[in-house]
């Protein structure tokens, strides 16, 4: 009877040792909000969990105490008590005496540590894993009551485990770090997508958000040669006509060259002025102060500086000149994708699905100007290169000037150059390898797909997240000199709407008119 007194001993103390493991599991997975709003509402057992994860380090030594002390006297009591239970019955079977000890407490082992590691550590774990807030309830308490006994012998412990890790040159930690990543988030944000926890809309606009950090003013701005800007000579009537004819409201002011940036010029400010007075007034007299930021200057940073009465920005490069301009809009367009008005009447996305060819491959209708992350979120992961848009990629590839009619293949897509405009290629059809699945086109057009300016949002919900950060650059393409406007007449579009002027050389869209003074 002894022995069967002891065996209930050992599974009592298995059990607690279950408890234990219960405790290390759920208290270091269980949320810190969620124990809060359970506290909040006054949930049994929540204070007692929520005070023990604040010492989580503390509650975590007096468990792994607890796991290790009944794990030895379980040892202890079960495999001899086994072992004399089992003896009896092993030499009535015809084993041997001499052996059947030896037998016995091999069993007895075997028995005892596969009962403690099903009852004891397995099964409490995966509950505590599974339902960690339940069981943080139901086990943070009691824990808290163990480790206070113990207190001195466990504070002891810690003391000597934080000094050991000192020495490795790291600060020990009472609680875990619940903040989250930025990364952790974007991949939390498409997991619970993917399981339809969170709507994909939802989700593409918090991934986007949280991109913004890794995005530069470059990335976001209007390239140079887009760029509609007006001499320091204009007037106030051209401020008028420009607007008219491209629907812009703001205008970069520049002497001589578009290098030189003096100021920028804002409808709102022309139409203050008498409409007698518009042709007899120049642009120094309403132009307001330009903003000026790098080219590597994040895009929340950049946010911060755009408010107020400055809402657009002169990106300046390394070598002091202007590669392009940045503005509020550009910004908005990175997260909640292309924003489309009145004023965009010419406006085309820069990759959009343009159903399949003969073969039944995926195609795609691209703007010369469109990101390799935008590339990348369709299947195309363009090789290392010395270019940041499909159009730098095609003149790679082909080691030339494109024409139109021009074909070339870049990691098993054809592409098509469809038409060339200002020594560049400017739309491009797309053809996806044979292996690509059609429905990739459904893909794009949920995750969503930006302007001409090349306003594509930070991450999508599918893509690849490496290939993704890696390839997310600037729209800035091949850029050149924008040469001079003149005072009067007409400009071209800014940035992606309509028709851009000509003056020195030509701007990545369309054919330009040439504009004289």
């Amino acid at each position: 009877m002894t022995e069967v007194f002891l065996l209930l001993v050992a599974v009592a103390l298995s059990l607690a040792c279950g408890a234990f493991v219960a405790a290390e599991f759920s208290l270091t997975t269980v949320e810190r909000g969620d124990l809060e709003r359970a506290v909040e509402r006054g949930e049994r057992g929540a204070a007692g969990a929520l005070k023990a994860v604040r010492q989580l380090t503390f509650q975590l030594s007096g468990a792994q105490l607890g796991i290790t002390v009944t794990n030895l006297v379980v040892g202890m009591l079960a495999e001899p008590s086994i072992s004399k239970l089992i003896s009896g019955p092993l030499e009535d079977i015809g084993v041997p005496s001499s052996a059947s000890t030896s037998v016995a407490l091999v069993l007895g082992t075997a028995v005892s540590t596969v009962f403690l590691m099903v009852v004891g550590e397995l099964v409490p774990k995966n509950w505590a894993i599974s339902t960690p807030l339940a069981m943080a309830k139901r086990v943070g308490t009691p824990q808290s009551w163990f480790s206070a006994a113990f207190r001195p012998f466990i504070t002891h412990l810690n003391n000597t485990a934080n000094h050991v890790v000192r020495r490795f040159g790291f600060e020990p930690a009472e609680e875990l770090a619940h903040a989250r990543g930025p990364q952790e988030l974007v991949a939390l944000a498409r997991h619970s997508a993917k399981e339809g926890a969170l709507e994909a809309d939802t989700a593409e606009l918090f991934v986007r958000t949280l991109n913004l950090a890794d995005l530069t003013a470059e990335n976001v701005m209007t390239p140079r040669v887009q760029v509609v800007a007006l001499d320091l000579q204009a007037t106030c009537e051209d401020v008028a006509n420009a607007t008219r004819a491209t629907g812009l409201s703001r205008f970069p002011v520049y002497r001589e060259s578009l290098d030189s940036v003096v100021g920028v010029a804002h409808i709102r400010d022309v139409l203050a002025v008498p409409a007698a007075e518009r042709p007899l007034r120049t642009l120094g007299q309403v132009m307001r102060e330009p903003l000026f930021v790098p080219e590597s200057l994040t895009v929340d940073r950049l946010l911060d500086r755009l408010s107020g009465r400055q809402t657009m920005a002169v990106v300046i490069d390394e070598y002091g000149g202007t590669a392009g301009v940045a503005t509020l809009e550009d910004i908005v367009e990175e997260v909640v994708g292309e924003v489309r008005d009145e004023h965009d009447p010419h406006e085309t996305p820069d990759l959009a699905p343009a159903g399949t060819d003969e073969d039944g491959r995926a195609r795609y209708d691209a703007d010369g100007s469109a990101r390799l992350d935008q590339l990348a979120r369709v299947g195309l992961r363009a090789p290392d290169g010395p270019y940041e848009t499909l159009a730098g990629l095609v003149a790679a590839a082909l080691g030339r000037i494109p024409a139109a009619g021009d074909r070339v293949e870049v990691a098993g897509w054809r592409m098509d150059v469809v038409d060339a405009t200002g020594r560049r290629a400017a739309r491009v059809l797309l053809h996806a390898p044979a292996a690509e699945d059609a429905g990739t086109a459904v893909q794009a057009e949920k995750t969503g797909q930006a302007g001409r300016a090349g306003r594509a949002g930070g991450g999508e919900l599918s893509g690849d997240t490496d290939a993704a950060a890696q390839s997310a650059r600037g729209k800035r393409g091949e850029h050149g000199e924008h040469g001079e406007h003149g005072e009067h007449g007409e400009h071209g579009e800014h940035g992606k709407r309509g028709e851009h002027a000509e003056h020195a050389k030509r701007a990545e869209r369309g054919e330009h008119e040439e504009e004289g003074r």
